[in-house]
């Protein structure tokens, strides 16, 4: 059961974002096909492959332990080896997506991935890190991949291209855990939950709507996950158990999430958006995780149960493995 996860989204993405298709998008023949010509990638560090390697931060994982399962060692993944976007990659027929820092050439054809550990949809979420590459400036820098594809396919075809490839967007959770719950900002005293949730929203919807003006149409949207059970957060708890008020505090910002992506799939013509249930699917696991093959003769708590589902599989496990190194 340790690829369910990304089987499960890769049913959503294949069936809700491929079908339509023309058939000459697949290649033909080989033991791979392209189902979609490329796949975009804009997000933190659960999806980050090694934009922040470079650069003037303490959000990085290009070392020892990250990386031990991952062919040639670290990237710059927070994981032990593939994640999340990674599979869905390998599902799709396409490469190993590369990171903005490094894809240069034709490698952008197949897609790119700008996501930045310690990233917020907040220009200002992130800063105790240092360097972090936040979605606006990830936006920018597809702009500029933009202009690299328009150079090779020109421009009729780049537009009829783009709007048949997959924008994968996951932004959040670094905008309650590196801005809202750390004492060092004053944004907790500023705003109240709902306002919090409201004020993401209202920055997630314009950045997302310059990803469609700029010929994007195909969205999958992560939610925020339960992220009063992430390591950062029980390591604050004398029990070691999960943060009730923070799990509740993101739920507003979930709420306002699926609103938007209705909102967007009725009003943006030609767009398909996907929104996945992070924190519902997560739920789940932990409340019934022998559906998923993963079995506990005595109750442990939350740190250790990632841990040992680490160990559990030789593949990675996700959501477990990427909190045990959440940034």
């Amino acid at each position: 059961m340790a690829k369910f996860w990304v089987c499960f989204l890769c049913v959503l993405l294949l069936g809700s974002l491929v079908s339509g298709q023309d058939d000459d998008q697949f290649s033909p023949g080989g033991p791979k096909r392209e189902m979609v010509p490329a796949m975009f990638i804009f997000g933190d560090s659960l999806i980050d492959n090694g934009n922040n390697n470079n650069l003037p931060s303490f959000a990085k994982a290009n070392y020892f332990p990250y990386g031990i399962d991952f062919e040639g060692g670290p990237t710059g993944r927070f994981s032990n080896g593939y994640t999340m976007v990674d599979e869905i990659a390998e599902q799709l027929g396409l490469p190993l997506t590369p990171a903005y820092s490094e894809a240069s050439g034709e490698e952008v054809l197949h897609g790119v991935n700008f996501a930045s550990a310690a990233a917020g949809i907040l220009d200002i979420t992130g800063r105790n890190f240092v360097g972090r590459i936040p979605f606006n400036q990830q936006i920018r820098n597809f702009e500029n991949t933009l202009d690299q594809i328009t150079d090779n396919l020109g421009a009729d075809n780049v537009a009829e291209a783009i709007a048949k490839c997959i924008f994968f967007v996951g932004m959040g959770s670094n905008d309650y855990l590196n801005n809202y719950l750390m004492p060092n900002y004053a944004t907790r005293n500023q705003y109240n939950g709902q306002q919090f949730a409201n004020l993401l929203i209202q920055q997630y919807n314009r950045q997302l709507n310059t990803l469609y003006n700029l010929g994007a149409r195909r969205f999958v949207l992560a939610g925020l996950g339960i992220m009063g059970c992430i390591p950062s957060i029980l390591a604050q708890s004398p029990t070691s158990r999960c943060s009730d008020e923070v799990n509740r505090l993101i739920l507003p910002f979930n709420a306002n999430m699926r609103a938007m992506v209705n909102r967007f799939n009725s009003n943006l013509p030609g767009a398909k958006f996907i929104y996945i249930d992070v924190y519902h699917m997560f739920q789940d696991i932990l409340s019934n995780s022998r559906n998923y093959g993963i079995f506990f003769p005595f109750l442990i708590s939350q740190w250790q149960l990632i841990f040992i589902v680490e160990n559990f599989n030789d593949q990675l496990v996700f959501p477990f493995s990427f909190l045990a190194f959440r940034i």
